[in-house]
């Protein structure tokens, strides 16, 4: 059974966004998500990324419009969907909506690599995956010249991180004062 579906044009910023979300979601889950090409349009995408409006969406679905029997029909209403669908959904969605709102673009406010334990950043005591949670944030602020966005940033130091947690190190980084939103 699929467990969603994304349409994308390929090159917006909600395209990047969701297909970082969703392959989170594939990595950890054994879900199954279908991609289409923009080619492939024929809902509201259509409109909002048409020529002169150029509005940068792409389509998450549980299920791909027309793909389904009861689809546009007298039929699809809420006896089509389930409570732990409808709830995944739920969740997909405010993990890409929580992700567009902390994608910004970062820069280290020292030059060279700050002395963490200084700032209350390097962990007193070892404990399972500390040293993984160091090295992320390391890896993090190495990157943080101005010129990629988080997602971009993720991509480059360890895909496999969620990008909850990379928001969680940006916010601590920039509560010390060691990185700016810019």
């Amino acid at each position: 059974m699929s467990y969603g579906e994304i349409l994308i044009k390929g090159d917006t910023l909600a395209d990047k966004i969701a297909l970082k979300i969703l392959s989170e979601v594939e990595d950890s889950d054994e879900a199954k998500i279908s991609y289409y090409s923009y080619l492939d349009r024929g809902s509201d995408e259509r409109q909002y990324n048409s020529p002169n409006v150029a509005l940068p969406v792409c389509s998450v679905t549980r299920s791909k419009y027309g793909s389904y029997p009861e689809y546009h029909t007298s039929d699809d209403n809420l006896d089509v969907i389930s409570a732990d669908g409808l709830f995944t959904s739920y969740q997909l969605y405010q993990n890409i909506i929580n992700a567009l709102e902390n994608n910004y673009y970062y820069k280290a406010t020292q030059c060279c690599e700050p002395h963490m334990s200084k700032h209350g950043l390097y962990p007193d005591i070892s404990y399972k995956n500390s040293a993984l949670f160091t090295v992320d944030m390391m890896n993090f602020l190495a990157y943080t010249d101005g010129s990629m966005d988080l997602i971009d940033i993720n991509n480059i130091i360890n895909s496999k991180l969620p990008i909850s947690k990379l928001i969680g190190i940006a916010k601590q980084l920039e509560s010390k004062g060691l990185i700016v939103k810019i």
